[in-house]
């Protein structure tokens, strides 16, 4: 009884490292590829978001990577901020799977020559579409400067990776046959030092 009582402690900690593994996995994040391309323009790299959307199917860009016109991305725009030169038009870095991958606010980001970039979904145009909107120092509050443009892009994103569940099941299973294989051995060996004190009588 004591072995079983062990047993079963031994083998609902392990469960509960185990699942309290997958909890992590399921609020773990997506890697995504990102490209968009228009007259002048080539930009791509790689997001990374939060693993879960939201009602719409957006879900939420933590933080990116790339290059715009070989140019190093340096940063995101931070959701609820313009990007400078852009105000009063806020980003809000969501992305999805849907056909209109990004809202009318978009996402932003910094280069490094100091420049900055914000693509979105147009849907006022006669026939929305993406555009993105660029803007170089020097910046000019509420409006876009002469250096500054505002065009029609080919925007796409995929996810590249997806947590792994299936190998945190597995784990839960090997472990459990390790913890049931460990206690017939005991049990075994208890059996056989009973007999050998039973024959020294």
């Amino acid at each position: 009884m004591k072995n079983l009582a062990l047993l079963s402690t031994t083998a609902l900690t392990v469960s509960g490292l185990v699942f309290g593994t997958m909890q992590a996995v399921s609020a773990a994040t997506l890697n995504w590829e990102w490209s968009y391309f228009g007259s002048g323009i080539t930009a791509r790299g790689k997001f990374i978001t939060n693993d879960t959307p939201d009602n719409f199917g957006f879900y939420e860009i933590l933080e990116i990577s790339g290059t715009r016109n070989n140019e190093t991305i340096t940063g995101l725009q931070p959701a609820g901020t313009p990007i400078p030169g852009n105000e009063p038009f806020n980003v809000d870095n969501l992305i999805s799977l849907n056909s209109q991958q990004l809202t009318g606010d978009g996402f932003g980001y910094s280069t490094s020559s100091g420049n900055y970039a914000s693509p979105f979904f147009a849907s006022f145009l006669p026939i929305p579409g993406y555009l993105e909107v660029f803007s170089a120092p020097p910046f000019v509050l509420g409006s876009l400067g002469t250096e500054d443009s505002e065009s029609a892009v080919v925007f796409s994103a995929r996810i590249i990776s997806i947590p792994e569940y299936t190998s945190i099941l597995s784990l839960l299973a090997v472990g459990t046959l390790g913890l049931v294989s460990a206690s017939k051995r005991q049990q075994s060996l208890q059996l056989t030092e009973q007999k050998h004190a039973k024959a020294l009588r």
